[in-house]
């Protein structure tokens, strides 16, 4: 893949390289968009590294929550194409979401609801305010344990089938009143083969993949191709993501995942892809040459969708104020201590394993960083390479 550098690069490759000589990260590699126009490409350390492996612009990524713009995307090309409307009620399409019943506030008892008060729409699902949880990340808590219970993550399930499991379930909150990440992706992936008739990775292939040229990307890793999968790793700890040590969890989240075919096709975290892929995805949604979507679809994408007042929260965390959510990524409205100081604007979304994405359209730059480490969403290596880049990019 052809690079033109016309900036030094080279405090971007230093902070990468501080990452994997802290023993935060085997390898990690990053690319770095002006306009359309790849300036920069660069990998350290190793996609394998007990078998000394180096990391090459060629290895393939568990992209997880990556997965959720390629979705993202596809939904939007549904609304292009006007056989769906953003505020269509997914009840419409998928009987079994109608009649939705709301967790109270402070309820210990999965049956302890209250009518929701409105429809899910499409854009709430889109937006993740729809009141879906995900029973990932918020450990302990009533919904936590009932979407484990019923297995609604289950990997040896089909889409449908899972929307059979969340028909049963109450929401967290009335649908376009708060912010939970959750499985609405995956919602959407059924909402996708509902309309087109097609499974979820037919359509996905057919109309995003194949027509970007994107052949690294799909749901299971070819066996002649399990080679260039990096090896992926934890961290020392959970609580303490700045703590050198890694341990190697290929079999992580399950047995097996991405190297075999399972029937879930989750469009909010079942992809695996490259950085070459990742930046022809990237590159299709800026405007300057041929797009995947409209530019005012991209533009809507890229606007705030929550109530006002309403940012992201993830339980562990709490609060990031400053950040909401578009259709399909984060905005950052308002800087914190950690984001570059001239991110406002910025698109951006990532994965568990810190696969992460970003688009400026103010400063008409972008960027993909690709490593593979348990539990790195916006983990602080992911921020440092960013701002690096903005400071190169000034």
């Amino acid at each position: 893949m052809s690079c033109v550098t016309r900036s030094d690069f080279s405090p971007v490759h230093a902070v990468m390289r501080e990452a994997v000589d802290a023993d935060l990260l085997s390898g990690v590699s990053s690319a770095v968009l002006h306009g359309r126009e790849l300036v920069d490409l660069h990998c350290e350390g190793m996609a394998d590294r007990e078998a000394g492996v180096p990391l090459r612009a060629d290895h393939l990524f568990r992209i997880f929550s990556n997965t959720k713009l390629v979705t993202s995307c596809a939904v939007m090309m549904l609304w292009e194409e006007g056989r769906i409307d953003l505020d269509d009620a997914i009840e419409s399409f998928i009987p079994q979401l109608g009649e939705r019943r709301v967790l109270r506030p402070g309820a210990t008892r999965i049956d302890d609801t209250e009518p929701a008060r409105s429809s899910i729409t499409i854009r709430q699902l889109l937006s993740h305010s729809s009141g879906l949880s995900y029973g990932l990340l918020d450990p302990g808590t009533t919904m936590f344990k009932a979407y484990n219970e019923r297995k609604v993550l289950s990997p040896s399930t089909t889409l449908a089938q899972m929307v059979d499991q969340l028909a049963q379930l109450p929401l967290s909150f009335h649908p376009g009143t708060n912010w939970e990440y959750s499985i609405a992706t995956d919602v959407l992936s059924r909402l996708i083969e509902v309309v087109s008739g097609q499974g979820f990775d037919r359509f996905i292939q057919s109309r995003i993949l194949a027509p970007l040229g994107m052949r690294d990307t799909g749901f299971v890793v070819p066996e002649d191709q399990q080679d260039r999968l990096v090896a992926y790793y934890a961290g020392a700890s959970l609580t303490r993501p700045m703590e050198p040590g890694l341990t190697r969890t290929d079999d992580a989240p399950w047995p097996g995942a991405y190297r075999r075919p399972v029937a879930r096709l989750s469009g909010g975290g079942g992809l695996v892809s490259s950085l070459p892929d990742m930046i022809t995805l990237i590159r299709s949604l800026i405007p300057g040459g041929p797009m995947l979507l409209q530019p005012e679809t991209v533009g809507l994408m890229m606007s705030n969708q929550l109530p006002d007042g309403v940012n992201i929260r993830f339980p562990t965390v709490g609060e990031a104020k400053g950040k909401v959510f578009g259709l399909g990524g984060a905005v950052t409205v308002d800087t914190s201590s950690i984001d570059p100081p001239d991110s406002i604007g910025e698109f951006q979304w990532g994965g568990i394993a810190g696969t992460h994405w970003w688009i400026n359209p103010q400063r008409n730059i972008a960027g993909i960083v690709m490593a593979q480490r348990q539990m790195a969403f916006w983990h602080p290596f992911s921020f440092a390479i960013k701002r690096a880049v903005y400071q190169v990019m000034r």
